[in-house]
């Protein structure tokens, strides 16, 4: 059953993404205004029974504030929303990690429909030995690149370095401030320093939309970029015209980030709907616009970027320095 596989997935991570146990406490935020959020409410009130469970619509925000204010440096939050919960100027994650408290956050979780449910579960498996040998293989090959070329049928991206220190959500926080994130994970990314060192042609198959919803096109569609800019695309579909039409009123059509994608449950031809979600799949995806809030470069500030649009490349292999590391939608490393 799913709610049998969903348990034993959020085990596999609170084990050993978390080691979570007593005498640590837990807290689990919830609603059940979505099947996908009262699939995972349940599962978590399943493997955690100890954990305090309270539905966020059905207490104050003071209430809320005070079940946090219980918990101790090294205690887990999860948060299970439909939506994304708010509690005026209280920014829940960032609050969280501030207290070092652990968080797990599921959000958007109303963005999917039922179909999704399934993919949702097995993007939630948690395998340590993967995760922790492709992942940091793959930052040091990108800390150490040259060149990245990521190649597609009858087109070549070609990434000049060097890159800025690649960044892993693999669901190893050893050493790090912060334990936790949105889940699910599975990613290592970066860009290059140099943001004009990426020319050629790339065909990408999906984009995230202005609603923040992965669409699937029909055909994938043709992208040249010059010195770090789109400058043409080759029979672009009205939806995808219509995204880069709206990053052009303020920004330029910058491709930053380089996302090696790592969660195998997702892929090419099993989507999940919700775009913060997908961007963890096993593959290649860029983001398009000035925004990205972890690489700080002259001429971007933070604060007055607006776009970051993720799109996903119709990949075939990757290269780095001249060593396949992604081919026929695996990892080779």
């Amino acid at each position: 059953m799913l709610s049998h596989t969903l348990e034993k997935n959020l085990r596999d991570t609170l084990t050993h993404c978390f080691s979570h146990q007593p005498p640590a406490r837990a807290l689990v935020v919830f609603d059940r205004h979505s099947p996908l959020s009262t699939l995972l409410s349940d599962a978590y009130h399943a493997v955690i029974p100890d954990a305090i469970m309270m539905d966020f619509y059905a207490a104050t925000p003071d209430q809320v504030r005070a079940a946090i204010d219980t918990l101790s440096p090294g205690d887990l939050v999860v948060l299970v929303q439909s939506s994304s919960f708010r509690l005026n100027e209280f920014r829940f994650r960032l609050e969280l990690f501030n207290r070092k408290l652990a968080a797990i956050e599921h959000a958007h979780l109303g963005r999917m429909p039922v179909k999704d449910e399934a993919t949702m579960v097995d993007a939630l498996a948690y395998d340590p030995v993967y995760y922790r040998t492709v992942g940091p293989a793959l930052k040091e090959k990108i800390d150490k690149a040259k060149h990245i070329v990521v190649a597609c049928e009858g087109t070549e991206l070609v990434y000049d370095g060097p890159f800025e220190s690649a960044k892993l959500n693999i669901g190893d926080y050893t050493g790090m401030k912060n334990r936790g994130g949105q889940f699910p994970i599975g990613e290592v990314f970066s860009e290059p320093t140099d943001l004009t060192g990426v020319n050629g042609r790339v065909k990408l198959f999906a984009f995230g939309n202005d609603k923040f919803l992965v669409q699937v096109l029909e055909t994938p569609v043709e992208v040249v970029i010059e010195k770090g800019l789109i400058v043409d695309v080759i029979n672009p579909p009205p939806s995808f015209t219509a995204v880069l039409d709206q990053i052009k009123t303020e920004e330029q059509l910058w491709v930053r980030e380089l996302g090696f994608g790592m969660n195998r449950a997702l892929t090419r031809h099993r989507t999940l709907i919700d775009v913060g979600s997908y961007e963890r799949m096993c593959g290649i995806h860029m983001s398009l616009g000035h925004k990205h809030t972890i690489y700080a470069k002259p001429g971007f500030p933070k604060r007055s970027s607006r776009f970051h649009v993720d799109v996903f490349v119709d990949v075939t292999d990757v290269t780095i320095d001249g060593e396949t590391v992604f081919q026929n939608g695996a990892y080779k490393i």
